[in-house]
């Protein structure tokens, strides 16, 4: 509670921030404490020896030591800082946060390292220029589905002479969807009707319907070769297939409760994600039911994405 008040912590910072100067606290490096020891020895032996140059050292000395004191908290001071973009990404992969540091001052800014407080020391350094702005990105692992929010960002800087380090926190209001893993080897696609594991029909494959433009999973047997002779590249041609009565992929669909509940929850959205996946490698159009939610039949990136997304925050939509 005590370090809450002290430095300014808050739970989350939406929009663009301001690091006043209030958010800036500063002590000295341990190279500053030895510097401060050898003012003192300075001092001490200037009274001593009663060494007017001594005297004169030490004092230029000092005020060298205080306007290091100055630039290095300015160093920090009023920087703008603002969320990016954060990428949805599958559990156990690095969660990547954009981050956004801005500069509205008339000096640049150098080696300002950040970093989440949790790592410890910050390991990433930009340089600012007067005016400008530069952006970072900083990872963590995910570790399960839902939302990921980003830790807590420490800002620190020793510019320019390292005998002071000044620091500041930030909390962005940023956070990355994280999707079930997809199964490794998940059993294939569950195609209903008279359609097989590889979207095509069992009958009808004698009541040829006509031509149709070639589709990822079309069997190798079903491309229309003479046509497919006549239509030079070079006038725009592709590869084209025979279209059967019977033999039209089926509608698929993916419901979570059609899986045995013998299963773990976590495995069975890992399964209808794999599912997800393979279906729109194969261009099967498909539509999901995950709890109260329904997904029509459709097929794309948009749509993959609003289905992975139902999986994800299935149980979680309060969190």
């Amino acid at each position: 509670m005590l370090d809450r008040w002290l430095f300014q912590l808050k739970d989350k910072e939406a929009g663009e921030v301001e690091l006043v100067m209030r958010r800036v606290f500063i002590l000295p490096t341990r190279p500053g404490v030895a510097f401060v020891g050898l003012l003192l020895i300075m001092l001490i032996g200037s009274v001593n020896y009663n060494l007017g140059l001594g005297f004169a050292l030490t004092f230029f000395t000092a005020s060298c030591a205080i306007v290091d004191m100055y630039l290095t908290a300015k160093n920090l001071a009023f920087l703008r800082l603002a969320p990016g973009r954060a990428a949805p990404v599958f559990a156990g992969d690095e969660a990547q946060f954009e981050l956004t540091v801005r500069n509205p001052g008339k000096h640049d800014r150098y080696a300002i390292w950040l970093g989440f407080q949790e790592d410890g020391e910050p390991r990433q350094a930009i340089d600012v220029a007067a005016g400008g702005s530069a952006a970072l990105v900083l990872s963590r692992p995910s570790k399960e589905r839902g939302w990921l929010a980003a830790p807590r960002v420490r800002l620190f800087t020793r510019f320019p002479l390292g005998l002071f380090g000044a620091w500041s926190y930030w909390q962005p209001d940023l956070r990355v969807l994280v999707y079930p893993r997809p199964e490794t080897a998940p059993p294939p696609l569950p195609t209903s009707g008279a359609a097989r594991e590889d979207g095509h029909g069992m009958v009808g494959l004698d009541n040829f319907a006509g031509i149709r433009n070639y589709q990822p999973g079309d069997p190798m047997q079903h491309l229309a070769w003479r046509q497919i002779a006549r239509l030079h590249p070079a006038d725009g041609g592709q590869l084209v297939s025979k279209h059967f009565e019977g033999g039209a992929v089926s509608d698929l669909h993916l419901d979570l409760n059609d899986l045995p509940y013998s299963l773990d929850i976590e495995l069975r959205l890992a399964r209808l994600a794999g599912w997800v996946l393979e279906a729109e490698r194969r261009a099967l159009p498909y539509s999901l039911d995950v709890g109260h939610r329904h997904i029509a039949l459709g097929q794309g990136e948009a749509h993959c994405a609003e289905c992975l997304r139902a999986l994800a925050l299935y149980g979680k939509e309060g969190t």
